[in-house]
């Protein structure tokens, strides 16, 4: 069974509905058979790489949402991030534009490291506060994930993936994808948003009896069975 999930590094629900994602799958009993691809999206692909100004006055300014509104919407976006075992630090947020961390994470994917590179960066931006727009920071990072230093700093202090990236947010744009993070399982199902865990494990059940059906091998007749009435 094959698992797309479209999100933007710098979206909190995409971190929260990874999360809860994780939660699902990890209870899932034919999680091994089961391929989980992380796809790019830009949420605001206009952004400058390093926006003057805090994660509440981006939210003001350029999104044109009360201030009243924006403390409140992260008040509810923290708490729900504490149930999932995230801590999010809205005060450190850098703002800044994704493209170059969604081409660090096709790097990363490519070497079979993509949820470890995804985890990282969310954890960076949300919870430690540090620029995951910089090439610095996205070295490091790489480089705690097992990729090697040197083709980490050429890849994102150049343009390699950025075909990559593009092609998977005209992808989303052809499939409908209108908000992220947004759940695509076997090319037949979709889930928009971080839904409860509970809500992923129906999905996930449901996907995979319609994928491997039950046949039967008494194509004759039921034998003598027990049901709630008796034998």
């Amino acid at each position: 069974m094959k698992i797309e999930i479209w999100s933007d590094v710098k979206c909190p629900w995409c971190f929260v509905g990874k999360r809860r994602f994780e939660k699902a799958l990890a209870d899932f009993p034919h999680r091994d058979g089961v391929e989980v691809t992380w796809k790019s999206y830009q949420l605001d692909p206009d952004l400058p790489d390093h926006y003057e100004g805090t994660e509440q006055q981006y939210l003001a300014e350029r999104k044109g949402i009360a201030p009243d509104q924006v403390r409140q919407m992260w008040q509810h976006l923290a708490q729900q991030a504490e149930g999932e075992g995230l801590a999010f630090d809205v005060d450190r947020i850098v703002v800044g534009n994704s493209f170059t961390a969604h081409r660090f994470l096709h790097l990363a994917k490519a070497h079979g490291r993509g949820d470890a590179a995804k985890e990282a960066v969310m954890s960076a931006h949300f919870e430690q506060g540090l620029d995951t727009s910089d090439v610095d920071v996205l070295v490091r990072l790489g480089v705690g994930i097992g990729l090697a230093e040197d083709e980490v700093r050429s890849t994102v202090a150049g343009d390699r993936f950025a075909d990559d990236v593009r092609r998977d947010i005209e992808e989303a744009r052809t499939i409908g994808v209108q908000g992220v993070p947004f759940f695509v399982i076997d090319r037949k199902y979709g889930i928009s948003g971080a839904q409860p865990t509970g809500l992923f494990r129906q999905a996930l059940d449901q996907a995979w009896q319609e994928a491997h059906p039950l046949v039967s091998l008494t194509p004759s007749g039921d034998g003598p069975a027990c049901g709630p009435d008796g034998c």
